[in-house]
């Protein structure tokens, strides 16, 4: 079964873990851009024709998902998959292939909702139905663009397979709603332990918790997500556990905010971290999310001890997006830039070389060229390796949306000036000569490489050989650029992890069991049984 998958990339984290060379690298040796015009499809075509299946039988139909957004929702993505293929649906990566599209929604930029409209127009004009999941959906439900589709809420994934089958009937369903627990609290969402398709075979996504804390000016994830529901800690240690016995080599905690993870259960983010580090195999690897500066500020010294475990990377990803205390406050982000100077420095002091990543917004409302300098200075501070600089999109229904916006060039200027400093260093220059250990778990965009990450969630390409996937290698680090290292391998490779990896697109989770008579057929022996005793007997 092929895997099923597309993506956008709207977040550091996915920036980083996608194994891209991103725009930046790739045109910055460009001096000269030509401009072409490109033809528009005709859009006042007649759309195509729905095929409408009065009965569906699971299997005869064919689903292309497509994932926008956040390592979130890439993991709820490869639930609906799993879910999907488990009840006989054949999954492709070719969209013109399918009768039905997935399509699963980020809401944080515009561009990336725009993207989205596109695909909906685009299958609708085609005949395909199309089903929409994700934060756009669940944020704004009433969007004329999403009159007469189907929606699969963010926390009912779990029947995406009744959703499938009722639209393909020519039915347009809707199912929202928040999960509760027994005793009435919100949940994390649907479980964690229910079959999935990974995208990558050697990584698992575990969704640690839903939604946050924060009321963010600009940010539209909160419609969405809402307010924080945490899973159980023994619900994703034994995710990762099961995990681990299919071949996976690196688990990725994500959520809306890792941070605030336990605080409506209970239980805090370091306590789940040391009760998984239990279950981790020797050689593999726990890389953990995006966490928010007011939220880890308590946990600094666990946090710091955690990391200097053998099988966690030494990486956080912590977003200051200004180094401004006034623009910080319109944000409501709820910490200063002295709160985020401590968790940097504090973490770069008692863990040695670890690697944080952020974030910057430009050009929010309130920004002036005294904040932008500001945030500048901070940049210039910390030399970050792994910066994503966002200018600022209005999402509708947020406050920042109705407040008086930076003008358009202006905000241009001030994206390029930091967009020119962050090209302006090399921070891995140093490191070549170097001998480190790496696990391979990736193949590079351009093709021509395996990507490993070393202990700093450093990205390394290897070799592309065969018997390197999915293993660990000491590598000597021969050249660097911007984003990664080249390492060339110095012995043979390690295989971590318990098992070998699953192939790519098979269902994981699913536990195999013994073949059992049915009842029927079990009564009808032992009736014959019985009869032949009466006669010879």
């Amino acid at each position: 079964m092929p895997a099923a998958f597309s993506e956008i990339i709207d977040d550091i984290e996915d920036l980083i873990s996608s194994q891209d060379i991103t725009p930046k690298e790739r045109y910055a040796s460009r001096k000269n851009v030509s401009v072409r015009s490109k033809r528009r499809e005709n859009k006042t075509a007649e759309p195509a024709e729905k095929i409408i299946l009065e009965s569906v039988v699971p299997g005869t139909q064919t689903i292309y998902v497509k994932t926008w957004g956040c390592a979130h929702n890439n993991s709820d993505s490869e639930y609906m998959a799993g879910l999907l293929a488990t009840h006989g649906y054949n999954l492709t990566e070719d969209k013109w292939q399918a009768q039905l599209w997935l399509l699963n929604s980020c809401t944080v930029k515009s561009p990336s909702e725009d993207h989205f409209k596109n695909e909906i127009e685009l299958g609708q004009n085609r005949g395909i139905h199309v089903v929409v999941a994700g934060c756009v959906p669940q944020g704004a439900p009433r969007a004329n663009y999403l009159t007469g589709l189907s929606v699969v809420g963010v926390q009912q994934i779990d029947r995406i397979v009744e959703i499938v089958e009722e639209t393909l009937k020519g039915h347009t369903v809707r199912l929202f709603g928040t999960k509760k627990t027994s005793d009435g609290r919100k949940a994390g969402g649907a479980s964690l332990l229910l079959p999935k398709v990974r995208k990558n075979p050697l990584i698992e996504i575990i969704s640690i918790n839903t939604g946050c804390l924060n009321q963010c000016t600009y940010c539209k994830t909160k419609h969405a997500r809402g307010e924080l529901g945490s899973y159980p800690p023994e619900e994703i240690v034994e995710r990762a556990r099961q995990s681990f016995k299919e071949g996976v080599v690196e688990i990725w905690l994500t959520s809306e905010d890792t941070g605030t993870y336990g605080r409506d259960i209970g239980t805090s983010l370091p306590k789940l971290l040391w009760q998984l580090v239990e279950v981790i195999p020797e050689g593999c690897r726990l890389r953990l999310g995006m966490t928010n500066p007011p939220y880890i500020l308590e946990h600094l010294e666990e946090v710091a001890r955690i990391m200097h475990h053998p099988r966690v990377y030494k990486f956080l990803h912590v977003p200051v997006q200004s180094g401004s205390d006034q623009v910080l406050a319109d944000m409501r982000r709820e910490y200063t830039r002295a709160d985020f100077q401590r968790v940097v420095d504090f973490l770069r002091e008692k863990v040695p070389g670890m690697t944080i990543a952020t974030d910057i917004i430009c050009g929010f409302p309130t920004e002036t060229e005294k904040d932008f300098e500001d945030t500048m200075s901070l940049c210039r501070q910390y030399k970050f390796p792994s910066l994503f600089i966002n200018q600022f999109f209005p999402r509708a229904g947020t406050p920042a949306a109705n407040m008086r916006k930076v003008p358009g060039q202006e905000v241009k200027k001030r994206t390029k000036a930091l967009s020119e400093f962050f090209r302006s260093y090399e921070p891995y220059g140093h490191k070549i000569g170097e001998t480190q250990q790496v696990l391979v778990t990736d193949v590079s965009h351009d093709k021509n490489y395996f990507v490993a990450h070393n202990e700093f969630y450093e990205q390394v390409l290897v070799p592309k050989e065969q018997r390197y996937m999915g293993k660990m290698l000491n590598v000597k680090i021969v050249s660097a650029t911007k984003f990664s290292m080249m390492g060339e391998p110095i012995d043979k490779p390690t295989m971590p992890g318990l098992v070998k990896p699953m192939k790519k697109g098979q269902v994981s989770g699913l536990r195999e069991t013994p073949y059992k008579l049915p009842i029927p057929l079990l009564v009808i022996f032992a009736a014959v049984l019985l009869r032949l005793l009466w006669i010879f007997l």
